[in-house]
This record gives structure tokens, C-alpha cells and sequence, in this order.
């Protein structure tokens, strides 16, 4: 028996084929999320996946793109007679407690990623994830989930710069030796390189301040390798963190999720 679980992510969504007797995953998908809307995509991405196999009447979805959520659900429904759940749901047990005002203001892709992390770590962490948002958030070695930070994502920041400014051309970030740009693209490229780096020390040394601990940092996301020679404290990078949260959760929930 196998069951599907993924991540809706506001740039890229993830779909696993999960072995449900030994909770592995045995096939991976990923689309750009804009391309949900198309249900002759959907049918041809999902059947590369999902074929002659055993699939569970559940599955089970991180998500922070309501409207994409809402599509998928329809079309699983439909198609595979399949029941989207996403984590944020009520009667889903999260595993790690969340203590923070506002519960539902939580992305479930947050609450994935701090759950993969207490899950495999069982210390307090940091984990951070470079998606279209760049977000640091914090997990203790009892499962509590402390809240976070939310800072603009990199590909973000520059479409919106070479968008807003004529003179500015496209480029791509990259690894900077030297702090000082002899050209446009070297000064675009060492401000976000090392604008970036100085965000996320900063950050760490603050929330260690904050919080007079000391945290196992785990990177995720696209530009995890980027900044590895750059950050002043040791840290891991696990870019299937979130798919792996998911997976503790479906475990945690197995018995309601048939």
C-alpha cells in the first residue's frame, strides 16, 4: 500500500509516493506550483507516479497556497477518489507544540520543517528554509515549537530590485570572494551574497542571545549550499526536511488517515 503526501509551496510543489509499510519514499514529482491549475498537467505528472500502484484514500499536504490546495484537492477527489488533508487541520496531531499567539498564522510547511527536525535531531534547533520567503524558525529538544522569522526570499528580492530599477540588469547570485564589486553585477552579486550571509549571522546570534541557547542549525531550501562558507556557526543541510515532517506526521496520524 502506498499513500501520496507533499508540499504546496508558493513557487514549487513536491508529490512523494510514500510506502506506507515502511514509511519511504518511492517516487518524487516536482512542478512548478502555477502549472496546478492545468488539470491535463496534473493527470500527466500524477500518473508517472501513481500508475497500477495501491494507493491510500488519504493524503496528506503541507501547503501555503490555499487557492492551489483548493484545486488539488478537487482533482484528486475526482480523478483518484483520493481525500487531500493538509497539517494545519485540527484533527491532525502536529507532534511538536506550537507556542505561539496566533496558531493559525503558522505556515505548515514551518510546521513540517520543525517537526522533521525534532523528529531526527531531538535538540534544540534552527532550521532554515530558502524559499520564496527566507525563514528561520525555532524548535526545542522537547518539541516546542518557539516561532521564528520571516525575511524576503533571495530570488524575490531581486526580481523586485531589477523590476523597480531600469539600470539594473538580471543576474543570478553567487558566491563572492571579495566585498567590493569592481563592476555593476559584482556589486549586485556581493551585496546580496554578503548582505544575505550578514542576515543570517546576525539572525542566529541573535536569537541565541534571545534565547541564552545554543542550536543545531539545519539549512533547507535552494540556496542551502550557497552560504556554507559563510555562516560562522556549524550547520547541516537537509533539503527534504519538509517532505521528511511530513512523513513523521503521517506516521503520528496513520490511524485517521485511511
Amino acid at each position: 500500500m502506498h499513500a501520496l503526501i507533499g508540499d504546496i509551496g508558493n513557487t514549487i510543489t513536491k508529490i512523494c509516493l510514500l510506502e506506507i509499510n515502511t514509511f519511504k519514499v518511492k517516487k518524487i514529482i516536482y512542478f512548478n506550483s502555477n502549472n496546478i491549475p492545468s488539470k491535463k498537467f496534473l493527470n500527466n505528472r500524477l500518473k508517472k507516479i501513481i500508475k497500477k500502484k495501491s494507493i491510500n484514500k488519504v493524503a496528506l499536504f503541507s501547503s501555503v497556497v490555499p487557492k492551489y490546495q483548493f484545486i488539488l484537492k478537487k482533482f484528486l477527489k475526482k480523478i483518484y477518489k483520493i481525500k487531500l488533508r493538509e497539517i494545519k487541520e485540527k484533527t491532525i496531531n502536529k507532534i511538536v507544540k506550537i507556542n505561539i499567539k496566533n496558531k493559525d498564522q503558522v505556515g505548515s510547511d514551518r510546521i513540517a520543517n520543525s517537526v522533521g527536525v525534532y523528529k531526527k535531531y531531538k535538540t534544540n534547533c534552527i532550521v532554515l528554509d530558502f524559499g520564496t520567503a527566507t525563514t528561520f524558525d525555532v524548535v526545542t529538544k522537547k518539541g516546542i515549537y518557539n516561532g521564528g522569522i520571516i525575511a524576503p526570499g533571495v530570488n524575490l528580492s531581486i526580481k523586485s530590485l531589477t523590476n523597480s530599477a531600469d539600470q539594473i540588469p538580471n543576474f543570478h547570485i553567487k558566491k563572492q570572494k571579495k566585498i567590493i564589486g569592481k563592476n555593476t553585477l559584482e556589486a549586485l552579486r556581493s551585496g546580496f551574497y554578503w548582505g544575505y550571509s550578514g542576515l543570517i549571522n546576525n539572525i542566529i546570534l541573535k536569537i541565541e542571545k534571545e534565547t541564552k541557547k545554543k542550536y543545531k542549525i539545519i539549512f533547507t531550501g535552494g540556496y542551502a549550499e550557497l552560504f556554507k562558507t559563510s555562516i560562522i556557526r556549524p550547520f547541516e543541510i537537509d533539503k527534504n526536511i519538509t517532505i521528511k515532517g511530513i512523513i513523521e506526521i503521517f506516521k503520528e496520524n496513520r490511524k485517521y488517515l485511511n
